[in-house]
């Protein structure tokens, strides 16, 4: 395992939530999974250990969060399969699951890892690629989009109230080769009083720059389009997010899905001691969806 992956840690978000929204237990094993985000294997791993005749599929569209998985999940041999991809092109075959997992966004062992350029707490290459195959960067859009294109990107992805300032300073002071030069150009844009404050003034416009660059509203939505059909009947399908764009679309889609029975009508959030343990928690929402049998309703 290379130097990168063994840095690539995953502590699951809300463990025993996701294994009761799966059903994971000893009264029925035996059956199959999809973690549609294996990232390090954490959840991975407790679903493979509840049931210990269970299957599991593992995606991820990040191969050195792939490589990780497959070191740690190693124990469990023939029991898992993995699949560099994103959970957008997945194609199952005749593969049907009794549980689906995603806990989608960025997570902490990417931002963790300068050179990947999600975070500006390091001074690194402003990339933002999940799949490091793909050509788009976030020093593509940042260089290269014109300035009603930026801000709309910014304001609609971002949720950023300052979208034409930061979108007219990015022009100005272009070409950026770094995440912290881009930062800095960014934190001009917000009043002094301000640049202080609870998150960095910057936090927005990376969170837009990274969604874009790695389509991952459009990807989400053609996922959960797609997975209820990977599901058997009484199936589950278990999301986790992050932030508000993500948590409305996961909302909306099983509302207006016939093929799905809302299990979760508020999301579920972490607990008291669970945000002790891993404090990335504290933004996480779950929802659970069960696969209606439209044969016997």
């Amino acid at each position: 395992m290379s130097d990168r992956a063994e840095g690539f840690q995953h502590v699951p978000v809300m463990p025993e939530a996701v294994l009761t929204g799966l059903q994971v237990d000893e009264t029925s094993p035996g059956r199959r999974f999809l973690d549609a985000t294996v990232g390090g294997g954490g959840h991975s791993a407790l679903i493979l250990q509840r049931d210990a005749q269970s299957q599991l599929v593992a995606l991820d569209q990040d191969a050195i969060a792939l490589q990780a998985a497959q070191a740690r999940l190693a124990e469990f041999g023939d029991r898992v399969t993995f699949h560099h991809t994103n959970f957008g092109e997945f194609k199952p075959g005749e593969q049907r699951f009794a549980g689906i997992l995603a806990d989608i966004g960025v997570s902490s062992a990417q931002l963790d890892m300068p050179e990947r350029g999600f975070s500006f707490r390091q001074t690194a290459p402003l990339d933002m690629r999940m799949n490091q195959q793909q050509e788009l960067s976030a020093a593509d859009i940042v260089n290269h989009w014109d300035e009603t294109d930026l801000a709309n990107l910014i304001y609609e992805y971002g949720e950023e109230r300052l979208s034409r300032r930061i979108a007219r300073k990015i022009l100005e002071q272009r070409p950026f080769q770094t995440t912290t030069e881009l930062a800095e150009a960014i934190a001009q844009c917000v009043p002094k009083k301000y640049r202080y404050g609870r998150i960095h003034p910057a936090t927005r416009t990376f969170q837009a720059l990274r969604i874009a660059v790695n389509a991952e509203l459009d990807v989400l939505k053609t996922f959960l389009t797609n997975a209820p059909d990977w599901l058997v009947p009484g199936g589950r399908l278990v999301i986790i997010s992050f932030h508000s764009l993500e948590d409305r679309i996961v909302k909306h889609a099983f509302r207006q899905d016939d093929r799905l029975k809302i299990i979760t009508k508020k999301p579920l959030v972490a607990t008291d001691a669970e945000l002790q343990a891993n404090p990335r928690a504290r933004s996480a929402k779950l929802r659970v969806a069960e696969k209606v049998d439209l044969a016997n309703a």
